[in-house]
């Protein structure tokens, strides 16, 4: 995996199929109105895109098929750099593996 720069995604299989980490729950909060990762310590309330994405999370569907299914329910197209930086951030902080 190379390094990314800042107008570079990280490298990434797109054949990977990410799974929500063990130690991490991910609900929709109603109150809120917003996804939610829960862990014993607290929760991590994400913004929209970064729920968006998580909710596609399932351990079967690869990186590739999440980038397909968001541009797919939102109508466009180029998405992939967004996406490949988020799981990177998500991979960094622990809520995700790939």
């Amino acid at each position: 995996m190379s390094a990314a720069t800042p107008d570079t995604a990280p490298a990434l299989d797109l054949q990977v199929c990410p799974r929500v980490a063990k130690m991490f729950k991910l609900q929709w909060e109603e109150v809120q109105q917003c996804w939610v990762l829960l862990y014993p310590e607290g929760m991590v309330k994400l913004n929209g895109s970064a729920g968006e994405i998580m909710s596609r999370i399932d351990g079967n569907t690869s990186v590739q098929g999440l980038i397909s299914a968001l541009e797919q329910q939102f109508e466009t197209t180029g998405l992939r750099d967004d996406v490949l930086d988020f799981l990177a951030i998500a991979k960094r902080q622990g809520w995700v593996n790939l």
